[in-house]
């Protein structure tokens, strides 16, 4: 499975950004997937999962409230909506799957990472 995430760019402290990340092999309708960050000098920590059909969804405590993850299965992509942006919120974010309907929120939970896409929020 390949993952491609994209939309990531520079906002404004308060604004949004949409993420999106389109997936290529496998069979995407049977992956968990999930979004990962890491930011500078920082370990890699969960943000948001999401089940093989949608109908379950996980966020890290930090933005719960101000993320939003779905999935489009006819479409192979997911998303990650988040909103009132902070400046701690400044990290690579990683699209991720898992080979399983549900999967833990730690990185070895997940099979499958993309190369990542930067997000910047500045205060």
């Amino acid at each position: 499975v390949q993952l491609q995430a994209s939309g990531g760019g520079l906002v404004q402290a308060g604004g949004s950004l949409r993420l999106s990340c389109a997936a290529s092999g496998g069979t995407f309708s049977t992956y968990a997937l999930g979004w990962f960050r890491q930011a500078e000098g920082k370990e890699r920590e969960f943000v948001a999962r999401i089940s093989d059909s949608g109908s379950f969804t996980s966020y890290g405590d930090y933005v719960k409230g101000r993320f939003s993850i779905s999935r489009d299965n006819a479409k192979n992509t997911v998303w990650l909506q988040m909103n009132s942006l902070k400046a701690e919120d400044t990290a690579i974010y990683y699209c991720v799957a898992a080979r399983h309907a549900w999967a833990p929120a730690v990185p070895d939970g997940f099979d499958y990472w993309g190369q990542g896409t930067q997000v910047t929020v500045s205060s």
